[in-house]
């Protein structure tokens, strides 16, 4: 007969069995993920699976923190951990301490990942991205203050365009402190507007190397910069978050030097093209201003101007004359028009009629009666003359011969 034991007691005694095994203090589990979940404790739960079996795992917030890409449920992995039981359940585990993509690195994984959440957010549109200053006067570079690098840019600004003034802002560009330190350095540089241009960069290196101008933080600082950034980060093969987010990108720091600035020798040509042209053209002016000036020096208006402005006089004279004529000409039309007019009007006066014996009724009301028909018996009536007007009243109305009615007064 078996020895009777307690549920904990027999939970305890198979953690006991499992921890003393040293092939499962430390194993690595390949397998997809599945149900993965974060908490807000920080710690991870998820289960990795295969075709036949799974096996439940948890990542505690200080390893999680250390991973470099986002798992995502499907994502085939390797996860390396510890085998133990969960008194409290009886179920075994994998405490998983550390994770890498299966058949290609996290760096690479982290990268695609990063730069998808970014270009969703529009971190990396054409339209944001600022013009680069034609002719900079102060130019802050972002980079680490030794190594060739910085060395390089030096040299290529000094030599292209030693009119910028160059300002070397130190920072570290590998290792955990380096996004911090470019990040504060790129907002230092807005926050004192010490300058109007930004290259930021390092020279070449493996992917880790250059892994901090891949951070979020970095890309994040590069966007909200009011200062134009141009990213010189590695070589031409290489490239980072910071190229897709900068307002231009540069294959080597090198050549974020050159397209910094223009080339003083490319200006000069310029300059002296434009001064032959200008030399020419003044030339031109001034050779058709002599001619212009000769033909004015021959001009007998100019030798001898009297005469002219006499037969200008003469002209004025004709002028005034005609023009009087014409006006008069056209008064005295206008006046024999008038008076056609106004005896026109006269014949057809109403005092004219009246003057020769006729007179006109008015009713009340002021309206001129043109009909028996319009008046009423008793009705007060105004009979205008010539010399006057005569107040009556109708007594009776009377038709004319033709039919119509005759009125007294």
């Amino acid at each position: 007969m078996g020895k009777l034991m307690t549920v904990s007691e027999l939970n305890h005694h198979i953690k006991f069995l499992i921890d003393e095994d040293r092939l499962l203090s430390n194993v690595l589990i390949q397998g997809e993920l599945s149900n993965y979940k974060t908490y807000p404790s920080g710690h991870h739960y998820f289960s990795l699976k295969d075709v036949e079996g799974s096996i439940r795992c948890v990542m505690f917030r200080r390893e999680a923190s250390l991973l470099r890409f986002r798992p995502e449920n499907g994502m085939n992995v390797i996860v390396g951990g510890r085998v133990t039981v969960f008194p409290r359940d009886g179920q075994y585990q994998l405490y998983c301490n550390r994770m890498m993509p299966d058949g290609i690195g996290d760096l690479h994984i982290a990268f695609e990942q990063i730069k998808e959440k970014l270009q969703k957010e529009g971190l990396f549109d054409q339209t944001h991205k600022k013009p680069i200053p034609v002719y900079p006067e102060r130019i802050a570079v972002i980079t680490s203050p030794v190594g060739a690098a910085v060395q390089d840019m030096i040299r290529v600004l000094s030599m292209r365009y030693p009119l910028a003034k160059v300002i070397v802002v130190p920072v570290r560009v590998q290792g955990v402190e380096a996004p911090g330190e470019i990040e504060r350095a790129i907002f230092m540089v807005n926050h004192w507007k010490t300058a109007d241009l930004i290259i930021t960069g390092r020279g070449g290196g493996s992917m880790e190397d250059l892994w901090a101008f891949n951070e979020e933080t970095v890309a994040r600082a590069i966007y909200q910069s009011e200062i134009p950034i141009i990213s010189a980060v590695g070589h031409e093969p290489d490239v980072t978050i910071a190229d897709y987010v900068a307002d231009l990108r540069a294959a080597t720091p090198s050549n974020a030097a050159e397209l910094a600035v223009p080339d003083c020798q490319d200006l000069n040509r310029q300059l002296s093209h434009i001064r032959a042209r200008m030399e020419t053209v003044l030339h031109q002016k001034v050779t058709e201003g002599r001619r212009i000036l000769d033909r004015a020096e021959r001009s007998p208006w100019l030798r001898e101007p009297l005469p002219v402005i006499q037969e200008s006089r003469h002209l004025l004279d004709y002028q005034e004359q005609k023009l009087t004529r014409g006006l008069e000409r056209s008064l005295t039309e206008q006046r024999t028009h008038f008076g056609r007019l106004a005896a026109s009007l006269d014949a057809l006066s109403p005092l004219k009629v009246l003057g020769r014996g006729y007179s006109m009724v008015i009713g009340e009301g002021g309206a001129l009666a043109t009909s028996i028909r319009q008046i009423d018996i008793g009705q007060e009536l105004t009979v205008q003359m010539a010399d006057g007007r005569i107040v009556c009243r109708a007594e009776r109305k009377e038709h004319s011969n033709h039919g119509r009615e005759k009125t007294f007064l």
